[in-house]
């Protein structure tokens, strides 16, 4: 393995003027043709962009938490918390979508929080953004536990399942971004087919052509459609945060995307419209083919548990019901997991490369590939060995706790970094022509989000008020703002550094005005190719559907 030739920056003194911040550098080549930037290699393709994030999103974990969502708060509660929560996202994603066009860099919103805000967030935010995902891959290694425990039962324990398939994503996540590239677009292909066979499963089942009993809306009225008031809102709210987060990966995956001007807007418009719908039509229909009381349903108290399909299925009449639901989860979870540890791992790439981790997180190989920030998240990963001492369905419900709340301060700093970026782009004379994207109701989409997300972080854990206080639910549902607060000040202390003035904010450096496309290049399939007369017909519902 060769180190990559990255220079450290050490952006908290106060003598470093802004073009040192991330300097610009004659691009090299890898093996492959594609541009090394940073280190990393440049080879995700418009494609590639369209569905990482909805591959990364969509894991088999929602199959089971459509149900932990109806259980906490009903079937109409839980549509509105995702639904609230799906409107945040799209706020955050037009933020995220102005700054990674307009710097695509590595870090992405990360650094640009150092640039426009101040060095100390950068580092805060950085830390909170990747324990947010080591979390993430520790709940989906949980989550496989639980899917294989349906076939094996006791036969095989939990923690062989989590080792076996810790070493395979281990292997698979070290082969490169192209090879991730590639197995991200098929395996979400794979995955819509089956989100689209869930919600067709679903009508059957509910109109009776499965099982022969029609059910319309009967769960509605009895239990109800709503359950468990604030409590269960609070915990609906960080669970659709864990569900939606991985939607701003795509912000990450301008540093390793061909032509990220072109392609990234694209990508954020069409993938978020994708998950919204998704999301709310699994969370809906879970609610009309199951009660929210069912036992059988993921709680913090389940030793065990079925997606809300099986429930179904097997209350159909259908007893290995259950089995088609496992293959389509566990083939969900191949991209899953693979996603989590890409943006664990770049995450602590950014931080490293800019001198606020060890250095040897920032090593890459010849063709940009960081395997010790990789390594590194996934052995972390391990955290959901837990479950040996604990019930998985515990241990589900910490680490929701943890990643959420993490996920809701990285989504309101993502708002304030908007807010400080725009600010200084105007008071340095520049015009709004002059950027590649324009977030939609600025700053009015800006400032929801930050208002939002902080307000979810603080009512996210009200429940442990409530009832008698627990401190092991207090801890789970709070320690994340005690660590970022500690983050924050410790490095500004220790660092002495300054809010940025945004008068001499840096609005030049990682604009990679080398990677425009050239005049006259096409957009075609989102690769370069010009436009064509006489399309055929699949060429057509292909673009229609991944572009």
């Amino acid at each position: 393995m060769s180190s990559s030739s990255k220079t450290e920056v050490n952006d908290e003194k106060s003598s470093a003027s802004p073009g040192e911040l991330l300097q610009e550098r004659e691009p090299a080549l890898a093996s492959n043709g594609n541009i090394i930037d940073d280190g990393l290699q440049r080879g995700l393709k418009n494609r590639h962009l369209q569905m990482i994030a909805f591959g990364g999103v969509v894991g088999a974990s929602i199959w089971y938490g459509t149900g932990s969502a109806i259980s906490y708060s009903g079937p109409a509660g839980a549509l509105i918390c995702f639904l609230v929560v799906g409107v945040d996202v799209f706020f955050v994603m037009q933020s995220l979508g102005e700054m990674a066009t307009l710097f695509p860099i590595q870090g992405a919103f990360i650094e640009l929080a150092g640039r426009f805000v101040d060095p100390a967030l950068a580092f805060a935010l950085g830390v909170n953004y990747w324990y947010a995902w080591v979390t993430n891959i520790a709940n989906d290694y949980n989550n496989i536990s639980l899917i294989m425990g349906l076939w094996t039962r006791d036969a095989v324990p939990s923690y062989a399942w989590i080792l076996i398939f810790w070493a395979a994503f281990q292997g698979s996540s070290l082969l490169g971004i192209v090879v991730y590239g590639e197995m991200e677009f098929w395996l979400a292909c794979w995955k819509l087919v089956c989100v689209v066979g869930g919600f067709l499963v679903a009508i059957l089942v509910n109109t009776g052509a499965i099982g022969g009993e029609y059910i319309g809306f009967r769960y509605w009225r009895d239990p109800g459609a709503i359950a468990n008031g604030i409590n269960g809102f609070g915990k609906t709210f960080v669970l659709a945060a864990v569900y939606y987060s991985g939607t701003e990966m795509l912000a990450l995956t301008a540093a390793e995307s061909r032509n990220p001007r072109r392609d990234l807007p694209k990508a954020i418009r069409q993938t978020f419209w994708r998950i919204l719908i998704i999301f709310l039509g699994l969370v809906f229909f879970a609610g009309i083919i199951v009660p929210y009381n069912d036992s059988s349903l993921l709680t913090a108290t389940s030793k065990s548990a079925q997606s809300p399909w099986t429930v179904a299925l097997v209350h159909a009449g259908w007893a290995g019901g259950g089995n088609l639901v496992n293959v389509v989860m566990i083939t969900a979870q191949l991209s899953s997991v693979n996603s989590a540890i890409y943006v664990a791992s770049r995450s602590l790439v950014a931080l490293a490369a800019n001198g606020r981790a060890p250095a040897l997180f920032a090593r890459t190989t010849a063709n940009g590939v960081p395997v010790n920030a990789i390594v590194f998240s996934n052995l972390l990963g391990l955290l959901a060995l837990l479950n040996v001492a604990a019930t998985p369905g515990k241990v589900f419900s910490y680490l929701v706790s943890i990643s959420g709340a993490a996920t809701f301060i990285a989504w309101a700093f993502i708002g304030v970094t908007h807010v400080r970026l725009r600010r200084a782009w105007a008071l340095q004379g520049r015009g709004l022509d002059e950027l590649p994207y324009r977030a939609s109701l600025y700053p009015y989409g800006a400032w929801l989000v930050v208002v939002l997300n902080l307000f979810l972080v603080f009512v996210s854990g009200y429940e442990v008020f409530v009832g008698g206080f627990a401190a092991v639910d207090f801890v789970f549902s709070y320690v994340v703002v005690a660590i970022f607060a500690v983050l924050y000040f410790g490095w500004k202390l220790v660092k002495k550094t300054t809010v940025v003035k945004l008068a001499e904010a840096d609005l030049v450096t990682g604009r990679r005005d080398y990677l425009l496309p050239a005049e006259g290049e096409g957009e075609g399939e989102g690769e370069g190719a010009g436009e064509e007369s006489g399309i055929p017909w699949y060429v057509v519902v292909k673009r229609v559907i991944f572009s």
